[in-house]
């Protein structure tokens, strides 16, 4: 009885192994979580800045930027990244200038809505030639 017992486990054992079936070690490693970085900066969310908009409403629009450097304090950075699984899903960065503390232009991966994507350096609301 039990050597057909252990006789019946090793031919199942064998026959699932040539069934392509991985090892099951590497399958139980340990779970890695989605991590959200920065700002999600929308599309919809540029198509409201406008040319000339104070630092103040800026912030109010797209929140507090990621990155403010110290040597141009004209410019915010909007970084955005999604990790999925350990690995890299979405990145995106939307750049503002300021010039005479008033908003100049956007730059970055990140286009207003009703644009396309050879505007995307231009002036928030206008057009590129």
């Amino acid at each position: 009885m039990k050597r057909t017992a252990v006789l019946s486990l090793c031919l199942a054992a064998s026959l699932l192994s040539g069934c392509g079936w991985s090892n099951p070690i590497k399958r139980l490693g340990a779970h890695k979580i989605d991590i959200q970085q920065g700002n999600a900066v929308t599309s919809e969310m540029l198509a409201k800045l406008k040319p000339g908009m104070t630092p103040a409403q800026v912030r109010f629009v797209l929140g507090t930027p990621l990155v403010v450097d110290p040597f141009h304090d004209n410019r915010w950075d909007y970084v955005y990244q999604l990790e999925q699984g350990g690995k890299l899903k979405e990145s995106r960065r939307v750049t503002v200038v300021f010039e005479n503390d008033r908003l100049k232009g956007i730059e970055g991966d990140v286009t207003p809505a009703g644009q396309d994507k050879n505007t995307q350096e231009a002036p928030a609301g206008e057009a590129k030639p």
